[in-house]
């Protein structure tokens, strides 16, 4: 198996989920239950199987019939099974049990645990892969409030006996991670893939809460799962709480805006309002079926080399402030994105961008490890119901608009790019703020570094805001002398 995270231990050094089993189990004060639905009792399985499993189990639970998971459980509002309301209702309903059941005064160093999962593993017909939600809810000291992690997976095996067998890995490594390595997340996430890699199974969203994670930023979580390459893609909400794409995206018209938002300009916002106001006139798009998502791909974040943390959580604050929801990505190319959405909704979708960033569509150097070349990624791009949006671009000496219409492309190119100007598929965007086509954003962000206050007047009110009161966007004193 390849590392996945920097610093990772060789994979002959790493645990295994015997001994780590054998372990919770021999410590006598880590006491809690187990409520597996859909795939089994998995990850019990391995607690049974080590010494000593009386000293963690307190009770397990397969409530696999619909009718008897609602009776424990209570009804999801959207009558589903697989969702975090689901396994967020086991988990608290299981805690409180536990505490009801067993008594303080007699256990008084007792730290209780609940895990819970609830699965829909691959079907007969091999249709549909599989998914689930794992958690563990626990105490890291007796009578502690209860912190939690819950992350949603995707099942990649093509058999739900391999599928099962990960997901019991995966569940004792969190009940491990949870007890002996959760004072550091990202060790937590690393050790997640303990004997299991991406390939088999995939964590998409992961949240973690309580006391114990109070200074645990999880939009990092995120940005950590696809630094990692455990999946392509990740969200969050204007709350900056980690959000299943999944839940977002399906069945959607989705509008998407890609850029560095270093930080967000008047330019960026009025890309946003100008597509929006053109995308909603679209036939068939309702606005309350609607999302709006800013994406930032990894290269956006590299823009000095690797990642800056601070950087990144200054830019998502920014956007979590204005009320957007972000996307965090590795698709270098537009085609990629589209393709990643096209799992989750038949409905219209639109991209936005500017000029510059058309004239490099339409450059064949990036299609190259394509077997169909640009054919085959202006396939999947203009799949079906997608549009581009195209902000135009000023020549600031000669004061010439360039838009689809006078839009220089290479020879071999025009006629396919014809065809789609032609065909509508590439919509100017018209209603735009002349001021705003002369902001520069990368100039932007050189002013706030420099102290140059005219950066102010580039940017929405909001945003010089909290760029001044929290000192956004600043370098180290070392950093700035040396530029």
């Amino acid at each position: 198996m390849s590392a996945l995270f920097e610093n990772d231990e060789p994979f002959e050094n790493v645990i295994s989920i015997e001994n780590k089993c054998t372990r919770l189990n021999l410590n006598e004060n880590i006491y809690g239950t187990f409520a597996e639905i859909g795939a089994g009792q998995e990850t019990v399985r391995h607690f049974f199987r080590a010494k000593n499993p009386k000293g963690t189990i307190a009770k397990t639970l397969s409530a696999y019939d619909k009718d008897f998971s609602d009776a424990i459980y209570g009804l999801d509002p959207q009558h589903r099974y697989v969702t975090e309301y689901r396994l967020k209702s086991m988990l608290q309903y299981e805690t409180k049990l536990i505490e009801k059941r067993i008594s303080r005064i007699k256990h008084p160093n007792k730290m209780f645990f609940s895990f819970a999962n609830t699965v829909a593993t691959i079907d007969w017909a091999k249709k549909y892969k599989g998914h689930g939600w794992l958690g563990i809810r626990f105490q890291r000291e007796p009578r502690q409030e209860y912190s939690e992690i819950i992350l949603h997976v995707q099942l990649h095996e093509n058999s739900a006996a391999h599928q099962q067998i990960s997901l019991g890995a995966m569940g004792v490594n969190l009940i491990y991670a949870a007890y002996y390595q959760s004072d550091d997340p990202k060790l937590v996430m690393q050790h997640l893939y303990d004997h299991l890699d991406t390939g088999k199974i995939e964590i998409d969203s992961i949240n973690f809460t309580g006391p114990i994670f109070k200074e645990v930023d999880n939009r990092l979580m995120s940005l950590h799962l696809v630094k990692n390459n455990i999946t392509d893609a990740v969200m969050f909400s204007e709350k900056g709480n980690n959000i299943l794409p999944a839940n977002v995206l399906y069945k959607k018209n989705l509008l998407t805006l890609r850029g560095s938002f270093r930080p967000v300009t008047n330019l960026n916002l009025d890309m946003f309002r100008t597509s929006r106001k053109l995308f909603l006139q679209e036939k068939d798009v309702d606005k309350e079926n609607t999302v709006i998502i800013f994406e930032m791909t990894l290269n956006n974040l590299k823009a000095e080399g690797e990642i800056d943390e601070k950087d990144f959580l200054d830019r998502a604050d920014l956007l979590c402030a204005s009320g957007h929801t972000v996307m965090i990505s590795n698709f270098q190319e537009y085609y990629k994105v589209v393709e990643y959405f096209s799992q989750y909704t038949k409905a219209k979708l639109g991209l936005v961008m500017g000029v510059d960033n058309l004239e490099d569509i339409f450059n064949e150097k990036y299609y190259r490890q394509l077997s169909g070349g640009i054919l085959e990624a202006f396939g999947k791009l203009f799949f079906k119901s997608l549009k581009v949006y195209l902000y135009p671009m000023i020549n600031e000496e000669t004061g010439e608009i360039t838009t689809s219409k006078n839009l220089k492309v290479h020879p071999r190119m025009r006629e396919l790019y014809k065809f789609f100007v032609d065909n509508n598929r590439v919509v100017d965007i018209t209603d735009y703020n002349k001021e705003a086509l002369k902001i520069h954003p990368r100039k932007v962000y050189d002013l706030i570094v420099e102290g140059n206050p005219e950066w102010e007047k580039m940017v929405p009110k909001l945003t010089a805001k909290m760029i001044r009161e929290k000192n956004m966007f600043q370098k180290p004193a070392s950093a700035k002398s040396s530029h």
